[in-house]
């Protein structure tokens, strides 16, 4: 894993994120019936510079889930990733939304109508004690 895969790592690990070996994937959760006239849509963005965070939030205040592609910004400044990921991580738990990693480069950010599902591992089975 590449050091900003690892620094991406440790950002998430402090949020509320899934344990390494859980996959992520993102299911849509329908919105309300009254609300059938809104469309929904997924969006990919590059985060080239710490400007770019307001866009970000204005996709996802509108309802959009957005797909973040951060690497750009990784080979300028590492720091700048950490900032720009810790803003949104804020920005998600205000507005009641959700956000994880998806790899090493990208970053997915949702409204508060969708919910990113973290499958949990199966349990190991459990050997039975031999001793008497």
């Amino acid at each position: 894993m590449s050091s900003f895969g690892k620094a991406l790592e440790r950002l998430f690990r402090k949020q509320r994120t899934p344990k390494k070996d859980e996959s992520e994937t993102v299911e849509v959760v329908t919105q309300h019936p009254t609300v059938e006239s809104s469309k929904l849509y997924l969006k990919a963005l590059p985060l080239r510079d710490l400007s770019d965070l307001d866009e970000i939030k204005r996709e996802v205040r509108s309802g959009n889930i957005v797909i973040i592609r951060v690497n750009t910004l990784a080979r300028k400044s590492i720091e700048d990733v950490k900032r720009a990921v810790n803003e949104l991580c804020e920005f998600a738990e205000s507005i009641g939304g959700d956000i994880a990693r998806l790899g090493e480069e990208r970053v997915v950010l949702t409204p508060s109508t969708v919910r990113i599902w973290r499958q949990k591992p199966p349990m190991p089975a459990k050997q039975a004690s031999t001793a008497a």
